[in-house]
């Protein structure tokens, strides 16, 4: 079993769409990433009537791994609803590329499953080409 197979599995465990309340939905789309140590974090989406309020599922992982083990760096992340990544799916929104650059510098290098068969990747960094917060690690 490779990392992806093994970060896949992890998603899907949490993939159970749910409808907490009438106003709250979770669970329909899952992610997991790899830490820079090696451990691997889950999350879930948490979708809501205030906009504002929703969270998706990368940012829910991140926020586990630095909660969990004060890391900030991920090296690989793949992202889904019922079914892997098939080139078309599996995208960080733009809030989350943005959270997962701020949160270190080094994520610009993680790679982001992009088809789940052909194990294709993209980096952070080419989907946030010319990114605006550069001088501020600078």
């Amino acid at each position: 079993m490779d990392i992806w197979e093994e970060l896949y599995n992890k998603a899907k465990e949490q993939f159970y769409p749910t409808e907490v309340t009438p106003f709250v939905y979770a669970h329909h789309v899952v992610c997991a990433l790899e830490s820079e140590d090696g451990r691997i974090f889950t999350g879930f989406c948490i979708e809501s009537c205030g906009g504002v309020m929703t969270l998706c599922a990368e940012r829910v992982a991140a926020l586990n791994m630095y909660v969990n083990s004060g890391q900030t760096v991920i090296k690989k992340l793949i992202a889904f609803r019922d079914e892997p990544p098939t080139g078309v799916g599996g995208m960080p929104c733009g809030a989350c590329r943005e959270f997962l650059m701020q949160l270190s510098l080094k994520n610009k290098d993680m790679e982001i499953m992009v088809d789940y068969e052909r194990r294709e990747t993209i980096r952070l960094e080419e989907l946030l080409p010319n990114w605006w917060g550069m001088m501020r690690y600078e």
